[in-house]
């Protein structure tokens, strides 16, 4: 029965289904590329920006279509419950959860949005600056890429007066982020010490103990 038991306690369930952790991981290199990259102004940074958007794209739309434990439903807790949470978690007795706690649904959401204003405030940057992307004022076409030779105007384009308006944006966004992510790293560390569980094991694998 002893054995039994233990079994029972060792048992693990899937939580994080394949496509959350190759976005979870991808978004992760994707970022460190593009801010390691930001000071270069090289292609490295443009793409890898364009990929944290598809990336953020296929999160919002698996957030409301994607397994239980990757919805947003799941996870959108109130502003009540996360501070109860933090306000258990600094006490020491914070509940366990087998899906986001109220306080990483929060760090979530804050990424997200986070990562969302870095997005567009590149893109915005794009276009004023090299002419190009998406939000380049281009008919008929658009160019994604900017060309290995810009013309004289573009590159007076570039001076136009919101384009350092939405480099300080840019940049402070990207510095809120790396922040976020600290304490987003620093969360993670706390609440598997407190449930005696490895996190980030669990975001590899997608499996978690349970009781």
């Amino acid at each position: 029965m002893h054995q039994e038991r233990q079994k029972t306690m060792s048992k693990e369930i899937r939580v994080w289904d394949p496509l959350l952790r190759i976005f979870h991981w991808s978004l992760v290199l994707s970022f460190a590329v593009a801010y390691l990259s930001g000071e270069e102004e090289s292609d490295i940074h443009i793409y890898s920006g364009y990929i944290i958007l598809g990336l953020l794209l296929f999160r919002l739309l698996w957030g409301f279509v994607g397994g239980r434990f990757a919805r947003f439903s799941d996870f959108a807790y109130s502003p009540q419950a996360v501070i109860k949470y933090l306000k258990d978690m600094l006490a020491g007795r914070s509940k366990h959860y087998l899906g986001h706690n109220p306080a990483g649904g929060a760090m979530i959401f804050a990424l997200l949005l986070g990562l969302v204003v870095v997005s567009y405030s590149g893109l915005k940057v794009y276009a004023i600056e090299e002419g190009a992307g998406p939000l380049a004022a281009q008919l008929p076409e658009i160019s994604f890429v900017k060309a290995a030779y810009a013309d004289d105007d573009e590159h007076e384009y570039g001076e136009h007066e919101g384009e350092e308006f939405w480099e300080e944006i840019h940049e402070g966004s990207a510095n809120f982020v790396l922040f976020l992510v600290a304490l987003h790293i620093a969360g993670v560390f706390v609440a598997g010490r407190l449930h005696n569980e490895n996190l980030v094991k669990a975001m590899i694998t997608g499996n978690k103990k349970i009781e």
